[in-house]
């Protein structure tokens, strides 16, 4: 962690600590806004929330292809009164709420982007879209949540925007492009993109807030602080060998074999050398395409996977290790192996003040005995991850399985079966209120 980065922590713990006094206090007269004038707002808005679900899932767009999702945000957001940003990192919007009275600066951040994913909920306005992806035209869905994730926020501009001359600083809220990876050919993905582009500057938050719908007992919110969830790295495996008749394996280099031997030495350097009780790690690999012929052993393999970690130095320490038992295995085999690793999400990392200063504000969103602070480290990963990196923030997730579904049977993230229990809408609403306006209260 840098000095810089150091004093920020400092200087926003001391800021949290005085400003949650100051909140309940009401020094300047103003006090913080009524928990109950938000739900009124909150359960006004949820026939808008709703509809914007179904329309944004009825009509899913592919990372850094959101057009129609942004120029619906962007037109909502202009119609609220804010300063609107479009085309920010591609298909990114901005936009900015300024409060009536003088405060400081909180950013609300949503993801837009859909899957190449082809939907099996039966939903009456499940995904018939297509798109591309690869060069291939593949069927599209929201597969992940990030219709319900659009919707929510634009309730929460709605209801914030209602309350303007309560707000005493700014609000700045980021739906974010292509959270899901860069396309190919893309060398970075939205948020990365977005923050290149100016998405933190003018006006710069002091805080950032996320959410993120999962299995989960429906309207609960969880999160940790500091390592939420973890940092996931794209690995590519090249393998080149000799091709030969599958009955004369003796006469090639069969890099089939190889492959196989590398997908076992992987597992085991994973399994035989990390103590998973300390650090979660998962290594895996999940396509493998060589080959044309049953009887023809091919020229070549390639092989893709992941790798999720939650150390820095440990993860550094495993992909050099990989990367010299490829090595090793192929050259045994007479065979050469090029072997790459790309970052698709850093750590998220929850700052550690501020999660302990937002267990209180989502407990006032979600009710007592459904906000779990200290839930364990998650192996699934978010890009949200570098927004804070840029700023403190806290990343958190929304149970959103069906009544009466038990959550560890509930169609996960990224499966043709998730869907999103709608009732759980509100919550979430009301979190992105709360967060906001709270933090911005706190002084």
């Amino acid at each position: 962690m840098t000095i810089r980065r150091l004093l920020a922590v400092s200087a926003l713990s001391l800021a949290l600590s005085a400003g949650l006094a100051h909140a309940q206090t009401g020094d300047d007269g103003a006090g913080p806004v009524a928990l109950g004038r938000i739900e009124a707002a909150v359960t006004a808005e949820m026939p808008r929330v709703v509809a914007w679900r179904r329309d944004l899932h009825a009509n899913p767009e592919l990372g850094f292809a959101e057009t129609r999702t942004a120029a619906l945000v962007a037109e909502h957001l202009r119609s609220l009164g804010m300063e609107v940003r479009t085309e920010v990192g591609k298909t990114g919007v901005v936009g900015v709420l300024r409060g009536g009275r003088p405060g400081g600066v909180v950013a609300l951040r949503a993801d837009m982007d859909a899957l190449p994913v082809l939907e099996a909920t039966d939903l009456p306005f499940a995904s018939t879209v297509t798109g591309t992806y690869m060069g291939a035209t593949v069927p599209v869905a929201h597969a992940c949540g990030h219709d319900a994730h659009i919707a929510m926020l634009m309730g929460a501009a709605e209801v914030l925007a209602g309350m303007r001359e309560d707000i005493p600083g700014t609000i700045v809220f980021i739906f974010q492009p292509a959270e899901e990876g860069a396309p190919p050919g893309e060398p970075l993905g939205g948020a990365r993109l977005m923050i290149q582009e100016g998405a933190l500057a003018n006006p710069r938050p002091e805080a950032i807030f996320g959410l993120h719908v999962v299995p989960g007992r429906p309207g609960t919110l969880f999160y940790r602080p500091r390592g939420f969830m973890a940092a996931s790295d794209r690995v590519d495996i090249t393998l080149h060998g000799r091709q030969t008749h599958g009955a004369w394996p003796w006469k090639g280099v069969d890099v089939i074999a190889v492959a196989a031997q590398i997908v076992q030495t992987i597992n085991t350097l994973t399994a035989r050398t990390i103590d998973p009780t300390t650090t979660p790690t998962v290594f895996t690999i999940a396509t493998l395409d060589a080959g044309v012929r049953y009887n023809i052993i091919p020229e070549d393999a390639t092989l893709s996977g992941t790798l999720r970690t939650f150390d820095i130095a440990q993860r550094d320490d495993l992909v050099a290790r990989t990367r010299i038992a490829i090595d090793n295995v192929a050259e045994t085999y007479g065979a050469t192996a090029e072997f790459s690793v790309r970052q698709n999400a850093a750590l998220t990392f929850n700052d550690e003040a501020l999660s302990a200063w937002l267990a209180p504000v989502l407990t006032e969103a979600a009710g007592a005995g459904n906000v779990n602070p200290a839930t364990p480290p998650t192996t699934v990963a978010e890009d949200f991850s570098y927004l804070s990196q840029e700023v403190p923030g806290v990343f958190y997730h929304l149970g959103a399985s069906k009544d009466g579904v038990d959550p560890n049977t509930s169609p996960p993230n990224h499966s043709p079966g998730f869907d999103v229990n709608e009732a759980v809408l509100p919550v979430g609403v009301r979190a992105h209120v709360l967060s906001a306006l709270r933090f911005l209260e706190r002084e």
